[in-house]
């Protein structure tokens, strides 16, 4: 698919050869974390240091048996090494690093508050549906929020036909369905991501229009700036008598 635009070979520029690590810290804070996590994940089932089983979504083991690190592993689990796995990094970096290089650019805290809605959210779903790794629902949910920030965006589907940004997610569905694959993960991410371009674009310009007091729900809290670096210590005004 041709997504038209900086892809990971843009670091080779110059004709110097592709620069790996000027590529890999050139990333955004939080999208580099979450690659990385992904990636480590990854090769520490290829070798064996630990198993798929111990990481997959169990709402049981998570709940009763007290695994809680299933929560997070079952959104850095993308399959073993394989060509379908280089497809999902290649989204994840993507569009993670699209967006938080263009929406969320200074805006650290913001883009954590997205991550932590999707992961919320789809732990919420998760023990309804039969899934058990929730990462490519959290990659289709950021392919969305960014289509739908990006509407005039001209894409190509393998050169056959055009379409705007906000079609991707719905082209990748049908891609999908085409190939046999089950469309639950897909559709979660959409759903998802869809609940949260409500809550944070639309939702306040209806807030403000009508007068109603709480103008964001998605506000980041001050520990979340804090920890992102972002916090900004609220103006005091001084009254003089």
């Amino acid at each position: 698919m041709d997504v038209g635009g900086a892809g990971m070979g843009a670091a080779a520029a110059g004709g110097e050869g592709f620069d790996f690590m000027s590529w890999y810290m050139n990333i955004p804070v939080i999208s580099r974390i979450y690659f990385t996590s992904a990636f480590l994940t990854t090769a520490a089932c290829a070798v064996d240091i630990i198993s798929p089983f111990s990481l997959y979504f169990n709402f049981n083991l998570i709940f009763v048996q007290g695994q809680v690190w299933r929560l997070l592993t079952t959104f850095l689990f993308f399959g073993l090494f394989s060509i379908d796995f280089l497809f999902h990094m290649y989204f994840l970096v993507r569009y993670c690093r699209l967006l938080e290089e263009g929406d969320f650019r200074g805006r650290t805290a913001h883009f954590a508050m997205l991550l932590l809605f999707g992961i919320v959210m789809m732990t919420a779903v998760a023990p309804f549906v039969s899934v058990h790794f929730l990462g490519s629902s959290l990659t289709f949910m950021l392919v969305y929020v960014w289509g739908r920030r990006n509407e005039d965006m001209r894409m190509s589907f393998l050169g056959v036909f055009s379409f705007n940004a906000p079609y991707l997610p719905w082209v990748m569905l049908t891609f999908s369905v085409l190939l046999g694959n089950p469309v639950t993960i897909d559709v979660i991410g959409i759903i998802v991501g869809h609940t949260y371009f409500f809550l944070e674009y639309v939702y306040p310009v209806i807030a403000d229009i009508r007068g109603w007091r709480m103008k964001r729900i998605l506000e980041p809290p001050r520990i979340l700036h804090w920890i992102c670096g972002t916090y900004q210590e609220p103006l005091v005004h001084e009254h003089q008598d």
